[in-house]
């Protein structure tokens, strides 16, 4: 929670200065956030085919390694750690 809260802070930060500045953002919020989602997904690519191609469980990691890479928090239960 807290790189989270930390995330947030230092982007309330940088819009308090572009207002005091009086410039605009570099990108809308919404066309940056999916940018940043197009980079977290293709960062998955290059792994998944190389699974794939070796015949290993891809879905697997798609559950587990990709989702925490692209959520940001373990995919797993509660229960499962330990």
């Amino acid at each position: 929670m807290k790189p989270y809260l930390i995330s947030l802070a230092a982007g309330l930060l940088v819009g308090i200065v572009y207002s005091l500045l009086g410039v605009k953002s570099p990108a809308p919020p919404t066309i940056a956030l999916i940018g940043l989602l197009g980079i977290l997904v293709g960062e998955q690519v290059v792994p998944v085919a190389k699974r794939l191609f070796a015949g290993h469980d891809v879905v697997a990691y798609l559950r587990t390694d990709s989702a925490e890479q692209i959520l940001g928090v373990s995919a797993k239960k509660p229960d499962d750690q330990a």
